[in-house]
């Protein structure tokens, strides 16, 4: 089963710009104080930077030493010029990098305006529920490209910094963000198709909330609800859903938080290819068809905190489309989902405990022979 990809036009991500028109909205974006310099500019000053006040020095004094040694004044001057040329290929790579910069947020600025949308440079620590939102420190999404019809759709680039001990590594992650009608159990889609020797998700979670799902959706992802809730997640994936997803986001792993739908790849997804966005949107476009019958699921646990409501005399409201339709003369549960069924609980990691004792092992074994 597939859909069609949403028809969309991709001819801003391509077609030349005016270099005049690209420094307006530059200087439009720094007058609204929602940009700063572009990582990669960041990282090619300090590079820069290092190598005119550390690197520089010490080689043309090393240089300098060797060519005392010579009687040419040839000889001498050509590891100087080689010295020249070097930083002067190390100051155009950062101009070149500031300039596509540049021209990058200018096209997707065009391509949102074209297709209905809105794009934002840049939002520091998103306020946003998905599990990589929470991590580490430096959080900043880049590049937001965001839909409003028919219901509320972001797409970006994120990253974060973690530290650990004297080092810092950074993780980046491509997402699109879906805003569902009302909120749901707090269910992980592992996509088994772009992990390696284990999974690429940030989080693991506890074996036993491992759902097994029909036909072959299990070879294609490894889902996990919130135990107690495995009647819910089969009333949300339904054998139709299930092919949408398998046909469209086998390569996305997915999370639903709150009133939240994530996608997540370890790719750019805010980008000037017009085949990512061709596949993104058909992702989406498939998806999206399907949401209304999630926005009839209630969460029957949530009953019980509405028996005072019957015992009071609030009038009743029943509903049979309803998953879990209440007996006549009870209430409909509420909009929500319990607090057994908000969050996954996750597992804990043994591996650094399993390479201590490997190691311990190692060091032992080495000592006694």
């Amino acid at each position: 089963m597939t859909t069609p990809p949403l028809t969309f036009d991709a001819r801003p991500l391509t077609d030349p710009v005016d270099p005049a028109a690209v420094r307006a909205f530059a200087a439009e974006v720094r007058a609204r104080g929602t940009q700063g310099p572009a990582i990669s500019t960041v990282i090619g000053i300090v590079i820069a930077v290092v190598a005119v006040l550390v690197l520089v020095p010490t080689v043309v004094t090393v240089i300098l030493s060797l060519a005392s040694f010579s009687d040419s004044p040839e000889a001498a001057a050509i590891p100087l010029l080689l010295i020249g040329l070097v930083l002067a290929a190390i100051g155009i790579m950062v101009w070149l990098g500031w300039r596509n910069g540049r021209d990058t947020r200018y096209r997707l600025n065009r391509f949102a305006q074209a297709n209905g949308m809105s794009y934002e440079a840049r939002v520091a620590d998103p306020p946003l529920p998905g599990m990589i939102f929470s991590l580490g420190r430096s959080r900043l999404a880049t590049d937001l490209v965001r839909g409003s019809t028919p219901r509320f759709v972001e797409f970006g680039n994120y990253q974060y910094t973690v530290q650990s001990g004297k080092n810092s590594t950074t993780y980046r992650w491509g997402y699109v963000a879906v805003k569902l009608d009302v909120p749901l159990p707090n269910i992980v889609l592992d996509a088994k198709g772009n992990n390696g020797f284990g999974s690429n998700l940030p989080a693991s979670f506890q074996k036993e909330q491992r759902l097994s799902l029909e036909g072959d959706f299990d070879q294609h992802f490894t889902l996990y609800c919130p135990s107690g809730y495995e009647r819910d997640a089969l009333y949300l994936f339904t054998p139709d859903i299930m092919a949408r997803f398998i046909d469209n986001a086998a390569q996305l792993d997915v999370e639903i938080v709150d009133d939240w739908l994530f996608l997540y790849t370890q790719r750019k997804v805010s980008t000037l290819d017009p085949a990512t966005w061709a596949w993104l949107f058909g992702a989406v476009g498939a998806l999206l068809t399907k949401f209304d019958q999630w926005a009839r699921w209630r969460d029957e646990r949530l009953l019980a905190e509405s028996a005072d409501a019957v015992a009071s005399g609030v009038p009743v409201a029943t509903d049979p489309a309803l998953p879990f339709a209440p007996p006549v003369g009870l209430l409909t549960p509420p909009p929500g989902v319990a607090p057994q069924g908000r969050r996954l609980k996750r597992s804990g990691t043994w591996l650094p405990i399993v390479i201590l004792i490997v190691f311990g092992a190692f060091w032992f074994w080495s000592r006694l022979n």
